[in-house]
């Protein structure tokens, strides 16, 4: 099982899930998106599980100060999520073509009952 933990600070949601998988001894690779931005395929392959705006940080200052929160469509959208990785919400956790974005200890549970 190869899971990997976005964040862009240590929240409290991402030290949440980084106890979480530490607790049940699941091995995790720490991606600082502040260090290594996600790719436009990595973007995809999380927005084809969660959806675009459930990646979305309606809550940051960079949101509210940006003009992400006035665009409409997809692509737009996701252009200034790949320029500005502030606007995306963390912690994002992948496994494989799987992923989930904030804490969603029932997923991951499933996914160690499915051992993928």
């Amino acid at each position: 099982m190869n899971i990997q933990l976005y964040f862009l600070k240590k929240n409290f949601d991402t030290q949440k899930a980084e106890r979480w998988f530490k607790e049940r001894r699941v091995k995790l690779t720490l991606v600082d998106l502040a260090r290594h931005k996600l790719s436009p395929r990595e973007l995809d392959s999380v927005k084809a599980q969660v959806g675009l705006k459930a990646m979305v940080d309606t809550e940051s200052k960079a949101y509210l100060e940006s003009t992400a929160r006035f665009l409409m469509g997809e692509g737009p959208l996701k252009e200034a999520l790949l320029a500005d990785m502030r606007l995306i919400k963390t912690p994002i956790i992948r496994n494989g073509q799987k992923a989930t974005v904030g804490f969603c200890p029932e997923v991951w549970e499933e996914w160690l009952k499915a051992g993928v």
